[in-house]
């Protein structure tokens, strides 16, 4: 059953998701990351000059950078330099086709945190990124626990009351939002945004869609639902 809640006086609505900017010239490359970023769950910009990557980087909060070094304007090297003077110390992963000892050496001196050659593996750049993530200032948790819910994030399974829980990619990435921010009401705009990468359009229901079908595999089969909706606001995941 759908449970409606009153809306709180006050929603609170706040970015939950690791967010990622890619820095790379190379078109092909660029999509390539974006989709693949994208499917593991998480939000992804992307620039395709150094100019525009360092002003992303220095306008918005980035869980990581991944960025190219033979870049048209200014170089990886420069908007490295330029993070780190401006005193950002966002995780930055470098992608270069030159695997020299000194390039390497310079990218580390300079303040990056890792380095990737190219062509790559992106099964290697994703343990890569989980990696870095895992031991940056903005650490995050890899099992969610909510009531009898449990989410393993690095390999995208879900269960509840130890029963596995069959997820699409993007219904993992909404119940992963809604478990980080657990308690929280999020607004279809925010899930939009976050899940889908899109702005909300009032004449869309693709949220409301996706949660319907999620609580089918979440809430149906159990007595206490999880998933509530909180009328004219959006949704909230709640224990109690």
């Amino acid at each position: 059953m759908d449970e409606t809640l009153s809306p709180p006086s006050s929603p609170t609505t706040t970015i939950a998701f690791m967010r990622i900017l890619v820095v790379e010239d190379e078109r092909k490359t660029a999509d390539y990351l974006h989709k693949g970023l994208t499917e593991n769950g998480y939000v992804v910009d992307v620039a395709l000059q150094g100019d525009d990557g360092l002003h992303l980087a220095l306008e918005e909060l980035y869980d990581l950078v991944i960025l190219d070094v033979n870049l048209p304007g200014r170089d990886g090297w420069s908007v490295l330099q330029s993070l780190r003077r401006a005193g950002r110390q966002t995780p930055v992963l470098f992608l270069t086709a030159s695997d020299g000892v000194e390039s390497r050496v310079k990218g580390l001196d300079l303040g990056a945190d890792d380095y990737l050659v190219k062509p790559f593996a992106f099964s290697e750049l994703l343990a890569r990124v989980r990696s870095i993530l895992r031991r940056g200032p903005a650490r995050q948790p890899e099992l969610l626990v909510v009531a009898d819910l449990e989410l393993d994030l690095p390999r995208h399974k879900a269960a509840r009351a130890g029963r596995r829980l069959d997820l699409t990619p993007k219904e993992f990435a909404l119940l992963a939002l809604l478990a980080r921010r657990k308690g929280e009401v999020l607004s279809r705009t925010l899930i939009a945004e976050l899940v889908w990468e899109m702005h909300f359009d009032s004449d869309t229901n693709v949220v409301d869609v996706a949660v319907r079908r999620l609580r089918g595999k979440v809430d149906d089969d159990f007595e206490f639902k999880l998933i509530r909706t909180v009328r004219g606001v959006g949704y909230v995941l709640e224990d109690r």
